[in-house]
């Protein structure tokens, strides 16, 4: 399973966020895999953001959950982490992800720089 993610590295700040995640070598609807979208702010260590499963039910982290939502595009096999009103404490780079388990995965993408700035 090879994931890719993609959107854009500038973002304002209070302006919403979408980032996609484009998969191959297999199906996010296939078996039960969680479908993941993990950060790493600058200097810190990383942070767990949500998951989508291959059932299409999501689960997201307590203190994101009020400006996160994961959906997808099972036609285009991607997706996508939307981040609301976004600060510059939301800059990061953000994963893409995949694996048999909740937390722990087994699949990375490469990671994209977002930065929240004026």
């Amino acid at each position: 399973v090879q994931l890719q993610e993609s959107g854009p590295g500038l973002a304002k700040p209070s302006q919403p966020l979408s980032l996609t995640c484009t998969v191959s070598g297999g199906s996010i609807t296939a078996n039960d895999y969680f479908w993941a979208w993990i950060r790493q702010p600058p200097g810190k260590g990383l942070e767990w953001i949500g998951y989508i499963r291959s059932s299409g039910t999501s689960y997201y982290s307590p203190s994101l959950r009020s400006r996160t939502s994961i959906s997808r595009d099972t036609s285009k096999n991607q997706f996508t982490l939307q981040l609301s009103s976004v600060t510059p404490e939301d800059t990061a780079l953000y994963y893409c992800a995949s694996g048999v388990r909740a937390q722990g995965y087994d699949y990375w993408g490469w990671g994209t720089q977002v930065t929240v700035s004026a």
